[in-house]
């Protein structure tokens, strides 16, 4: 039987909280302690381990390939840590069952809620933890048994994985409010060549990124692109600063501020925005329960959208 090293354990939160602050003196706030003990406890786990995790300068503090190479492992076990206090208190409160869901950030802001809503109401004695994830790093946890259930921008098959496509959407185009697309009603996907564009890096969720690609190559052009950003919230960010424009969702388009302005495609581009994957050989009554509901979620979200009546206006 391994026993756990709990000390070493400790001196990982305390590398992690200088990678993720780059900082010695804002980890050490962080973390509640002084500078020179949290400096010392580094370097007993560099010894420890036989490598030099940081390279300290002037400039700040910066990984070295060392620690670069386990920074994604102990991320992971942090992550795990945060999942088992979860599960613990949910524990205490009398549920027994577990149920974990990896999300991206517009799921959690659209589809979740009212699935989870239902899904509490039904099921009060299973502890249920939710972790906000891209999509890629989503899709890696669950074939690593970490999560139940993904919702992310997944549309392509994965092997031995389930998938769903729950909500579609067209793509529109952000544009500065000084940029000259933004003076028309509708915008040509061709006259978005040569365009600096905002798009956030392949390996966040390849599916969506190459449907964007595909539709930029169907109209005849390679994409620009000038700046990657973390997600699209964060792509509307880049086009209100004015560094470009981009392909978003017709659905974010309420997060737009009065220097950006969105204007529909003449083209009808269609992603999916939000599906649920989950391992096939998943038994978790829990998880088969939260798939039937959120079934039940798209189906009642269909029959209202179908009952509105229709705009009097183009």
């Amino acid at each position: 039987m391994t026993v756990i090293d709990f000390r070493l354990l400790r001196h990982l939160w305390y590398f992690l909280a200088v990678a993720e602050m780059r900082h010695f003196g804002r980890a050490a706030e962080k973390l509640g302690i002084s500078q020179p003990p949290l400096s010392q406890q580094i370097k007993i786990l560099e010894r420890v381990l036989g490598v030099r995790l940081f390279d300290r300068s002037q400039r700040g503090v910066a990984l070295t390939a060392e620690g670069e190479a386990i920074l994604p492992a102990v991320q992971r076990l942090a992550d795990q840590a945060k999942r088992i206090e979860s599960l613990v208190l949910e524990a205490r409160a009398g549920r027994a069952s577990s149920l974990a869901i990896g999300a991206i950030t517009s799921a959690m802001l659209t589809i979740l809620p009212d699935v989870i809503r239902t899904f509490r109401a039904d099921f009060e004695s299973t502890a249920l933890t939710i972790t906000e994830l891209d999509t890629a790093a989503a899709v890696d946890a669950l074939r690593a048994r970490q999560i139940d259930i993904v919702f992310g921008r997944i549309g392509s098959p994965l092997l031995d994985i389930s998938i769903e496509p729950i909500v579609s959407d067209q793509l529109i185009v952000a544009v500065p409010l000084e940029h000259k697309l933004a003076q028309r009603q509708k915008i040509d996907l061709v006259d978005l060549a040569g365009q600096p564009m905002i798009l956030f890096p392949r390996r966040i969720s390849p599916f969506y990124y190459d449907s964007i690609i595909a539709a930029c190559f169907g109209a005849g052009f390679s994409p620009h692109i000038l700046h990657e950003a973390a997600s699209i919230v964060s792509q509307i960010a880049f086009v209100t600063c004015g560094l470009g424009i981009a392909l978003v969702p017709n659905s974010i388009s309420s997060l737009g501020s009065g220097k950006v302005v969105f204007r529909p495609l003449v083209q009808d581009v269609d992603v999916v925005t939000i599906g649920m994957a989950w391992n096939s050989d998943n038994h978790n009554p829990a998880l088969v329960a939260l798939i039937q509901i959120v079934r039940q979620h798209i189906e009642l979200e269909k029959g209202l959208r179908s009952a509105r009546p229709a705009p009097l206006f183009g």
